[in-house]
């Protein structure tokens, strides 16, 4: 019960061994119904301070984490960046169609984090992933419209291109993640808002 309360206190990680014996015993007290050794009106408002300026200093540290994986991946050989600052690399080359913003694909699609950590595979799955490109991340979008069917491409994803200035708990990214992905575009599903809503009601 200790472990899964502790390991639900994202906010408190990068603490030394004195200030988290510190916080447990705090919170000892509080569950033993004992009286705080401060005032905690004056108190509360500090801890907030201190750990929104933790966290800060916690996304800033991802975000430039981030910028230098971005340069490294535009500096590789056949490496674009677009306007928005994905950088596309393909690794195989498609035939045929390139998808517009209005269509349905099927694609496989492996993530990870720029140490290299993967946080999702539809390879390991076993299973491919279909979706309307307006209906998925930014980045996701952009990168599978430089791609033809059967193309295969890495996308390396400024984060605002990705989950953003929130991140994603589930997928335990942090906030302000540059995130690399393998994108292989299998299929075009359908061409037109219209044509896959009747395909929908089909």
């Amino acid at each position: 019960l200790g472990y899964n309360i502790g390991s639900r206190l994202g906010d408190l990680e990068g603490f030394g061994e004195q200030d988290v014996d510190t916080i447990v015993g705090g919170v000892k007290q509080a569950l033993m119904g004992d009286s705080p050794e401060v005032p905690l009106a004056e108190y509360t408002a500090k801890a907030d301070t201190m750990l929104y300026l933790r966290a800060a200093e916690k996304q800033e540290a991802v975000a430039k984490l981030g910028k230098d994986a971005l340069e490294k991946a535009a500096a590789e050989e056949g490496a674009i960046t677009t306007k928005s600052g994905l950088v596309f690399l393909s690794i195989k080359e498609g035939i045929g169609d390139s998808p517009s913003p209005t269509d349905a694909v099927e694609v496989h699609a492996e993530g990870m984090t720029v140490d290299g950590t993967v946080f999702d595979s539809s390879y390991q799955k076993g299973e491919t992933l279909s979706f309307p490109l307006y209906g998925v991340m930014r980045g996701w979008s952009e990168g599978l419209m430089l791609m033809k069917v059967g193309g295969k491409a890495k996308v390396t994803l400024p984060y605002a291109l990705a989950y953003g200035d929130f991140g994603d708990g589930s997928l335990n990214i942090p906030p302000r993640s540059t995130l690399v992905f393998t994108l292989e575009l299998l299929a075009i599903n359908c061409n037109s808002l219209l044509e896959c809503a009747a395909d929908v009601d089909e």
